[in-house]
C-alpha cells in the first residue's frame, strides 16, 4: 500500500461515507492523519463506523454539527453531498479547502493517470480504454465514478502502471491539485444543473479536469462540441483533438472506412461492432487514450472487433419475434437519448420517463423521425407527451413502469422494429438507480419470450 507524498494536511474531515468516504478515511488514518468522520445518516452500530473506531478515527453520526469543523485544515466530502450543506458552508466561510477523495489520488501513486469525463459516454469510453491497454498487455486498472474508488485504487499501483478514472462533474469539481497526465473531454450539455444550479457551474466543474495539466501531459478533446473547445483552451497540456467531421493532421479522426491517429490508419470501421454515432465518438477519444498511453493496434482492433457496449449503454439485449430490444436506462439526459436514437434508421418504440428536473423535451424533437410510437413513464410523462405530439407521432401510451411499458411497448411494434429503452431523464422518481431500472427492463423483456 503506497504511502503519501507530500500530503500537506495534518487534521481533516471526511464528511459523508459511502464507499469513497471510508476509503479516504482510511488511507487518511494509515497515514498518520487525524480523521473525523461526519455522516449524518449513519449511526454508531453501523460496522464501517465501528470499524472506523476502532482505528482511531473519531465518528460524528446522526446530524452535521459544525462543531466537527474545529481544526480542520481540509475538507474530503462525499461528491453526492451539495455544496450547501451546513457544515460546507461554513467551511467555506473558514477558508477551509473542500475535495473530493479523486484529489488524493496523485499524492498516492506515480502511475500514468488517465481522467476521462464528458456529459455522455464516460463508462463506455473508460471500459474501452482499460480493455485497449489490457489487450496490448500494458499493466492497467480502471478505477471512479465506474463503481471503484479512485484513490484505493491509486494506493495500489506502481509507477509505469495505468489508472484508467470515470470523473463525474461532482468529483471534478471537489478537486485543487489532481492532475491526470491524460484527460479527456468528450462533450458537455446541460445536466445536473439541481446540483451545480447554473450551466456555466457545469461546465467549470468539467472544465477542472485540465486545471492542473502542464506542458507534459496531454489534452484530449471532442473538436466537434464548440463547449468543450473553450473549455480546452485553460489547458496547458498538448492538445489532441477528436472529430468524426473532418480530418485532424494533428488528432484522431474517422472517414467512412477507417479510424485514423494523425495520418496512421489504426482499424477499419467495418471491424467494428459497436453501433451509434455518438459511440464512434467515444471510439475515437478511445483510441486517443490508448495510443498517447503505449497500446498497439492490434490491441486496439481486437476490443472495437468484440465490444459490443457496457450494460445500460445502448445495450443490446435480445430478439423477440423479429423486434430487437435495446437497454439505454443510462441515458439519463436529453442528449444521451438522442445520440442513442441516431443509432437506427428503422422504426423505433421509443421507451422514456422519469425524474422532473425541471427542463422541457423540445430539444428531441429533430431525433424522433423514426419513432413510430411512444411509451412514457414517470414523473416526466406528459412533458414527453407533449413533445412528441409536436413531433406527429400518433402512438403515445403512458404505463405505470418499466414493468409495464415493455409489453405496451411489444404491442405496438411488428418485426424489425426497434424496441428503445431510453429515457432522457434520471430514474429516481422511481427507482434507487438507472442500473436497477436497466435490469427491470431487461428481467420484462426476457418473460416477453
Amino acid at each position: 500500500m503506497n504511502k503519501f507524498s507530500d500530503f500537506p494536511y495534518t487534521n481533516v474531515l471526511v464528511l459523508g461515507l459511502a464507499k469513497s468516504g471510508t476509503a479516504a478515511a482510511n488511507l487518511l488514518a494509515a497515514n498518520g492523519t487525524r480523521v473525523i468522520v461526519n455522516d449524518g445518516n449513519a449511526n454508531a452500530e453501523d460496522e464501517n463506523i465501528k470499524e472506523l473506531a476502532r482505528r482511531g478515527v473519531k465518528t460524528v453520526v446522526g446530524s452535521h454539527p459544525l462543531s466537527v469543523l474545529e481544526g480542520v485544515e481540509l475538507v474530503v466530502k462525499n461528491p453526492g453531498i451539495k455544496y450547501d450543506n451546513p457544515v460546507l458552508v461554513h467551511a467555506l466561510e473558514k477558508s477551509i479547502p473542500i475535495v473530493t477523495e479523486v484529489e488524493l489520488v496523485n499524492y498516492l501513486t506515480e502511475a500514468n493517470i488517465i481522467g476521462i469525463t464528458g456529459s455522455n459516454g464516460k463508462t463506455t469510453t473508460t471500459t474501452m480504454v482499460t480493455e485497449m491497454l489490457r489487450n496490448s498487455s500494458l499493466p492497467v486498472k480502471v478505477a471512479g465514478n465506474i463503481g471503484i474508488v479512485a484513490s484505493e485504487t491509486a494506493a495500489t499501483m506502481l509507477k509505469g502502471e495505468n489508472l484508467v478514472l470515470e470523473l463525474s462533474s461532482f468529483q471534478l469539481q471537489g478537486t485543487k491539485h489532481f492532475r491526470p497526465h491524460i484527460a479527456v473531454l468528450l462533450n458537455i450539455f446541460s445536466a445536473h444543473l439541481d446540483y451545480h444550479h447554473t450551466l456555466e457551474n457545469y461546465i467549470a466543474a468539467k472544465s477542472r479536469i485540465f486545471a492542473r495539466q502542464t506542458p507534459d501531459d496531454f489534452a484530449v478533446y471532442n473538436a466537434d462540441d464548440a463547449v468543450v473547445c473553450e473549455a480546452v483552451r485553460q489547458s496547458k497540456a498538448e492538445k489532441i483533438p477528436f472529430s468524426v467531421k473532418r480530418r485532424l493532421e494533428n488528432g484522431v479522426w474517422a472517414d467512412r472506412d477507417a479510424i485514423y491517429f494523425y495520418d496512421e490508419k489504426v482499424v477499419d470501421r467495418a471491424e467494428i461492432v459497436l453501433v451509434g454515432e455518438h459511440n464512434l465518438e467515444n471510439i475515437l477519444a478511445a483510441v486517443a487514450a490508448a495510443k498517447l498511453s503505449g497500446a498497439s493496434n492490434q490491441g486496439i482492433r481486437k476490443v472495437l472487433g468484440s465490444f459490443n457496449g457496457v450494460k445500460h449503454r445502448l445495450q443490446y439485449v435480445t430478439t423477440v419475434q423479429g423486434r430487437r430490444f435495446y437497454n439505454d436506462s443510462k441515458a439519463t439526459n436529453i442528449l444521451a437519448t438522442s445520440k442513442a436514437l441516431t443509432a437506427f434508421d428503422t422504426p423505433t418504440i421509443l421507451l422514456a420517463g422519469g425524474l422532473d428536473r425541471g427542463n422541457g423535451f423540445e430539444e428531441m424533437l429533430p431525433f424522433l423521425k423514426h419513432v413510430k410510437a411512444m411509451v412514457l413513464f414517470g414523473e416526466t410523462a406528459h412533458k414527453i407527451h407533449d413533445t412528441a405530439v409536436k413531433a406527429g407521432i400518433e402512438d403515445i401510451v403512458f404505463a405505470d413502469d418499466i414493468t409495464d411499458a415493455v409489453p405496451k411497448a411489444y404491442a405496438l411494434s411488428v418485426p424489425k422494429d426497434i424496441i428503445l429503452l431510453s429515457p432522457a431523464c434520471a430514474s429516481w422518481d422511481q427507482y434507487k438507480t438507472f442500473e436497477q431500472r436497466g435490469d427491470m427492463f431487461i428481467q420484462a423483456v426476457h418473460t416477453l419470450e
